[in-house]
């Protein structure tokens, strides 16, 4: 029976990142393709939902792949990797992220080229990988080449896993047990760690939800203490916000448990409340969780050439917000909709017909 809450769960994570990445134009003490004035209430949001976002997207694909490769065999699951996950990259790196080097190039440099010069300058110029002043970068489709990794070196430990006969006991796990899980990718991020974004640590996540939050006892007892989790987490958002920047500045290390503990318990009481309201399915959601790829492929494109106008042309800050997100969640799914029209851009992008 299929899951569908995990398919809701997944696309209103994606929708998400409107307000996350236009919020990144005002944030704190970061730079961005486009920088506009720091805005307090904006890096307050990133810092609440950046620990727990991205760690739910890898656990819930982890979760997935478990439902994968019952139906499919391990060529089938690579063959489908390499189509969903590998192509799009490919294409996305060529075609998409340039987009956002342009804007970033005119914005911090001055750049008056067009804009196919600029490609030159994408693919021979080398800053860091973020590439916010320009230069090459894979940009937010960083998620695809982790989960791509990820998903292969996953593969033969969730192959030889499934083949068998001894299984870890889950359905056994306490909830206390459950709840010091947050250690394994805390420990994890020291592996691989990119920008600060740590492969190791995103391995943990995946691999936490291939073998226990697939689990149906798992999934069950999350449910049941769904209110727990949700107290532990609001508990844990008063710690981050009241004392969060004195733990940082006295004791890194603790300050980094704090960390995975409030996203670990975040993700549990996210996954309890979702599997007691959001196991449903409707035209709408079918259509979200059909379309939630592309629109992660393109929101950010149309984020960025909307602040950089919208900066230009609009001096309120938050009426500079409404725009961007407004009319970037407008283009978004219209590129959506003519890109599933043609089969070369839906090969490219991997979107669903």
């Amino acid at each position: 029976m299929r899951k569908y809450y995990i398919d809701n769960l997944r696309w209103i994570c994606i929708l998400l990142l409107f307000p996350f990445h236009t919020f990144r134009v005002y944030n704190i003490g970061e730079n961005n393709y486009i920088k506009g004035v720091e805005f307090q209430a904006a890096s307050n949001f990133l810092s609440l939902i950046w620990p727990w976002f991205m760690p739910l997207l890898f656990l819930l694909a982890g979760v997935s792949s478990v439902y994968a490769l019952k139906n499919r065999t391990v060529k089938e699951y690579f063959k489908e990797r390499i189509l969903k996950l590998l192509i799009p990259l490919f294409f996305g790196v060529l075609l998409s992220i340039p987009i956002l080097t342009y804007f970033a190039e005119v914005f911090h440099n001055g750049y008056t080229g067009n804009y196919f010069e600029q490609y030159i300058l994408f693919f021979t110029k080398f800053t860091d990988i973020t590439g916010y002043n320009g230069g090459f970068t894979p940009s937010h489709l960083w998620f695809i080449l982790y989960l791509f990794i990820i998903t292969i070196i996953a593969l033969p430990i969730m192959y030889f896993y499934q083949k068998s006969t001894k299984k870890l006991p889950v359905h056994k796990t306490p909830l206390f047990v459950l709840f010091l899980f947050f250690i394994i990718p805390g420990f994890s991020q020291i592996i691989i760690d990119i920008d600060g974004k740590s492969v190791g640590e995103y391995f943990a996540w995946f691999l936490l939800g291939y073998f226990f939050i697939s689990n149906d006892a798992i999934q069950e007892k999350l449910q049941k203490y769904r209110f727990l989790m949700l107290g532990f987490s609001l508990l844990c958002i008063a710690v981050y916000v009241i004392f969060g920047r004195v733990i940082y500045n006295y004791n890194h290390i603790a300050y980094e448990f704090l960390y995975f503990i409030y996203a670990w318990v975040t993700i549990l009481a996210i996954l309890g409340l979702g599997k007691k309201y959001l196991n449903f399915t409707n035209r709408t959601t079918t259509y979200l969780s059909q379309s939630s790829f592309s629109i992660y492929i393109f929101h950010h494109q149309w984020i960025i050439m909307t602040a950089y106008f919208s900066l230009l042309w609009v001096d309120n800050i938050p009426l500079q917000i409404i725009l961007i997100m407004l009319i970037s969640i407008i283009f978004t799914f219209l590129t959506h909709e003519v890109f599933k029209r043609f089969f070369i851009t839906r090969f490219m992008f991997a979107i669903k017909k």
